[in-house]
């Protein structure tokens, strides 16, 4: 009984280990006042996408709306069945492109982080030059467009994503600072092969870099528009971010051009679209799927840096 007592007593005893009270108060509100600064933003874009459009151009942006109106959702979703599939195209291209770009920058990673690989050097510098240097525009369309033959196809939408120099550097990295090579000698003389080394030692204990790169190649394939505007021209295969993107250059179009505002005021109309309101719900809309996704990625991201810890 005596001996608990002394281990709780000095437990967390050692002072270097401490912080002073007014330390921690400040950490803390600190960290407040960030979280605030991130999540106000997102509670302002929800609540003006949910105002009158003749609210906010009077009163400005607010918290609290000043006339409470869905018109801006109701546009948007005059035409669901497009943004159903845009949807369903996002969340194929982002599932698939982050599982593959992450098996193959492991893949490359891996050999390049061993001591015992006579080429690592090369093969090293040859994704590093990647970083430095790019062919072009046009080069670079040429090769998926005509080479491969990939345009309005959904694999136009992966494939020039798949690997990110920078991601791979990092991957090899921890593979050569954090995976002891003592672990893979004996798993050598164990006689296991490079193949089941990989698989079986390597990757889980990698799962803390692993989880990073997928979040971000998450971000990146989700957030992507620029591939749909050059490699689809058919409206059934376009990334719900271009969908967006498009609604609003037809918004400011029309909105802009005196042509058309002329001919709905002809037919009886009132020329007047919800821009402000639309903007912001295509924010909603855009990012709903990655807000509420992103919570249960944080769990096994949180997992995997204490199951990939090497324990001692």
């Amino acid at each position: 009984m005596e001996a608990k007592e002394v281990i709780a007593s000095g437990a967390g005893s050692n002072p270097k280990n401490q912080l002073s009270t007014p330390a921690s108060l400040g950490i803390n509100v600190f960290f407040i006042i960030y979280s605030l600064l991130c999540v106000i933003p997102l509670v302002l874009i929800v609540m003006v996408s949910i105002t009158d459009e003749t609210a906010v151009v009077t009163n400005g942006y607010q918290f609290i709306p000043a006339k409470f109106d869905l018109g801006a959702y109701q546009f948007l979703f005059k035409d669901a069945t497009q943004i159903l599939r845009s949807y369903s195209i996002s969340i194929f291209v982002t599932i698939v492109g982050t599982t593959l770009s992450l098996v193959i920058m492991a893949l490359y990673a891996y050999p390049i982080s061993r001591s015992d690989f006579p080429h690592a050097k090369f093969f090293t510098f040859f994704v590093f030059f990647t970083m430095l240097f790019s062919g072009g525009l046009v080069p670079w369309y040429l090769v998926y467009a005509q080479t491969l033959g990939l345009k309005d196809t959904l694999l136009a939408l992966i494939m020039p994503l798949l690997v990110a120099a920078f991601f791979v550097l990092i991957i090899r990295t921890f593979f050569q600072t954090t995976i002891p090579t003592a672990i893979l000698e004996s798993a050598k003389i164990d006689g296991a092969g490079e193949l089941t080394i990989f698989l079986k030692i390597v990757l889980p204990l990698s799962l803390p870099v692993l989880a990073t790169v997928a979040l971000f190649q998450t971000l990146t394939y989700w957030n992507d528009w620029f591939l749909s505007l050059v490699f689809i021209t058919k409206d059934g295969n376009i990334t719900v971010q271009y969908l967006m993107y498009k609604t609003m250059l037809n918004i400011q179009f029309l909105a802009n051009n005196s042509t058309a505002a002329a001919a709905i005021k002809a037919a009886g109309g009132t020329f007047r679209f919800p821009s402000e309101t639309v903007r912001m719900a295509m924010v909603v809309v855009g990012i709903g799927p990655i807000i509420f996704a992103y919570p249960f990625f944080q769990k096994y991201f949180v997992k995997g840096l204490t199951v990939g810890a090497v324990k001692g």
